[in-house]
């Protein structure tokens, strides 16, 4: 056992080695901390009862997402964020598995995961063979970034010293300065490093999901000291080796002799603390004999490379954040156009409907048909899940809705149809809550059916309150389910309330919902004043039961008053 500043504690065994899982957290200055992952379950957010608390990040919810684990593997979860979470450039609305290198971003946070599984290298590029033993003779030096850096290392006298490799380091920092797409700058620092050394050949290659995968190639058959590799990754050493034919740990190795390897070095792709990969120079020849100066430069080339590739990174993701936020706008103004503009004059009736996606787009849908007979159908229905899931759903059941809402004559056998529709279409682990009800303005009578929804209120004028609590169950779970309708009365005064439970479960910073009877008495207070404005005030209520924190769900909410 060994430990490193700031890497945790690292087990060699069999070529690999092992961390405690962490977070390597990028923050939008291009800073990054290594955060241990010591606990079962780390959130993020903007709360301070956050474990990881960035309160200054306006793009992060309260409590944005959290970090699980189950004893063996990790997960990320989206906490029902406004702004949501992103997992390798793809939105999450359950709890998913993560991998090593998985990115997700959050906010302006980008967050790489390290599960500490140890590293795996078999790439048809390159051959790790047999160790070497760790006794090395004077024809291998060894030297790290720090020590390159100071002129001070105490593995060599690896510091920089020649005006040559200076001035190759100044060309490679303004050779890198440029922009390049990621598999373009891999292949341009291979050819800066190969070139700076005079070496013949070289490989290139990163950690990508704990294995090393292959970038970049000049030359074929790379067979590739094991020891040499893991005291580039785990030791963050550079290793020159200046003639593998006088060094014992070399001269003897078949892989070695058939590839007529000389003399080689190899350094780490280094970013502060963190090892992104490594760069492999060899040369079959002893033309020109790697030196200490071409070690110590190919360690700060390789630590410019690496920094570079990084931001390279972090901009192609900040790019595909920007493409997807402009998609998720357009899909938000395409699906507004959905939901009505204005609810419809229907004597009898004064109706007013309200909503409000938790994300760019949502998973809540309502809407008003009237019919000349007088009566107008109220829809609401909710689409289990978030994001653009949800949304493409709730398109899809706005459609369905439209073609079967022709003033049926029974609300049960429409609802049990839709459900066969929904069942036959809706993905695993998906469904859809729905209340639809026909109201009478003339006579108040109120014909309903549920599916799995929140139980309406009918508010009496009188005082007190009704719940329709009569159902079945959600859209798509019970395909050949038949449903039933539910008569009831609706007098003068009386105001019907059909809501989404993004309204009722709107959370106080003491984790208490806002539920029905805060509902009930918001709108009675105001029993008296116009419907639109009714919605209005019960929005102020929510907003204060929550202290403004972002809703965690879609609210919406349908009032329909029987007029006097």
């Amino acid at each position: 056992m060994r430990s490193y500043p700031g890497t945790g504690t690292v087990a060699v065994k069999s070529g690999c080695f092992r961390f405690m899982p962490e977070l390597q957290i990028f923050s939008p200055d291009g800073k990054s901390q290594k955060i241990p992952l010591q606990n079962t379950r780390v959130t993020v957010g903007r709360s301070s009862v956050a474990e990881l608390c960035y309160a200054d990040d306006a793009g992060l919810s309260r409590q944005h997402l959290a970090f699980e684990s189950d004893g063996r593997n990790w997960y990320v979860k989206d906490l029902g964020s406004k702004n949501g979470t992103l997992l390798n450039g793809s939105r999450i609305t359950e709890r998913n598995p993560l991998k090593p290198g998985d990115r997700i971003m959050a906010g302006h946070l980008i967050m790489v995961f390290d599960s500490g599984q140890g590293v795996q290298q078999h790439t048809q590029a390159v051959v790790f063979v047999d160790p070497l033993g760790e006794n090395t003779s004077s024809s291998t030096m060894v030297t790290d970034l720090a020590g390159v850096i100071s002129g001070s290392s105490t593995k060599s006298e690896g510091a920089i010293s020649s005006a040559t490799a200076v001035q190759a380091l100044i060309r490679a920092g303004n050779e890198l300065a440029g922009e390049r797409p990621l598999p373009e700058l891999f292949r341009f620092i291979l050819n800066l490093a190969i070139e700076a050394v005079s070496a013949e050949r070289g490989i290139l290659m990163t950690l990508e999901n704990q294995k090393l995968e292959v970038r970049a190639t000049r030359g074929e058959g790379f067979r590739i000291s094991n020891t040499v590799r893991d005291r580039v990754l785990q030791n963050k050493e550079s290793v020159l080796v200046r003639d593998t034919s006088s060094d014992e740990a070399f001269r003897e190795r078949r892989s070695i002799v058939e590839q007529n390897v000389r003399t080689l070095i190899a350094v780490p792709l280094q970013t502060r603390e963190q090892i992104i990969g490594l760069i492999y120079v060899d040369s079959p020849s002893l033309t020109r004999e790697f030196t200490k100066d071409d070690l110590a430069m190919l360690t700060v080339m390789a630590n410019v490379a690496a920094i570079r590739i990084e931001q390279s990174r972090f901009a192609e993701m900040e790019k595909a954040r920007q493409i997807m936020e402009r998609d998720l706008e357009q899909a938000a103004m395409i699906q507004r156009q959905y939901l009505p503009s204005a609810a419809p004059s229907v004597s009898g009736l004064e109706l007013a409907g309200y909503n409000a996606p938790c994300r760019t787009v949502g998973g809540d849908y309502y809407d008003f048909f009237a019919y000349p007979s007088g009566r107008v159908a109220m829809v609401l229905g909710d689409v289990s899940g978030k994001g653009m899931a949800a949304s493409l759903m709730m398109m899809g059941l706005q459609a369905r809705v439209q073609v079967l809402i022709d003033e049926p004559e029974n609300l049960a056998e429409t609802i049990t149809r839709l459900n066969r529709i929904t069942a036959a279409h809706c993905p695993p682990a998906r469904f859809i809550t729905l209340f639809l009800c026909i109201l009478d303005g003339k006579t108040g009578e109120l014909v309903y059916t549920n599916a799995g929804h929140n139980a309406p209120l009918i508010l009496r004028a009188a005082g007190g309150y009704d719940s329709l609590t009569d159902g079945g169950p959600p859209l798509g779970i019970m395909a050949d389910f038949a449903y039933h309708e539910y008569r009831t009365h609706v007098e003068p005064g009386d105001i019907l309330a059909i809501y989404s439970d993004g309204v009722t479960e709107a959370m106080s910073p003491e984790d208490e919902e806002f539920e029905t009877g805060h509902l009930a008495e918001s709108i009675q207070s105001r029993q008296e004043e116009p419907a639109a404005d009714i919605i209005a005030r019960v929005n102020e209520d929510i907003e204060l039961w929550t202290k403004g924190a972002p809703a965690a769900d879609d609210v919406t909410l349908i009032l329909a008053r029987r007029l006097p």
